[in-house]
């Protein structure tokens, strides 16, 4: 199967100012977008009011991973070669978030889940990492994944 949003022409931008509204929509309180040296739209952050206080979160766009999964499929002649670009993966790879996050705060509004338990690994810290990015550096030491053996 071809990736997810593999044949869009909406440009990176133009869905990253949706991505906006729809962070606008669920109440953030700020929004900036980041770049690479090249320009390249590689990641979106934002604050938005949690039951534990307003909380940052970055979300990242690995432009490279794209490119990579594409020029995979199209070796596989799952995708045409004029596809393969950067400007593509980016295009792609926005979507593809966009489309998560949606889904993210469809499961928030029904109450399923809450808006910091499904963003808790893109959690920006004290430290400026985010939650996921400590959690690796750590290499889950202090977690717990098992509670004591009964005896």
């Amino acid at each position: 199967m071809a990736l997810l949003n593999y044949t869009t022409q909406i440009s990176a931008e133009k869905t990253v100012t949706e991505i906006q509204g729809i962070l606008a929509r669920a109440g953030a309180l700020a929004i900036m977008t980041e770049y690479d040296a090249n320009t390249v739209l590689v990641g979106i952050s934002f604050k938005i009011g949690t039951p534990f206080g307003p909380t940052a979160y970055s979300l990242p766009c690995d432009v490279a991973a794209v490119n990579r999964i594409l020029d995979k499929q199209m070796r596989a002649g799952k995708v045409p070669r004029r596809l393969v670009t950067t400007e593509q993966a980016s295009r792609v790879g926005w979507r593809i978030i966009k489309d998560w996050i949606e889904a993210q705060l469809a499961l928030v509004q029904t109450q399923m889940v809450t808006l910091d338990q499904v963003f808790l690994p893109y959690a920006r810290t004290n430290t400026g990492e985010t939650v996921y990015q400590r959690y690796i550096g750590a290499g889950m030491n202090g977690l717990m994944l098992e509670g004591p053996k009964a005896g």
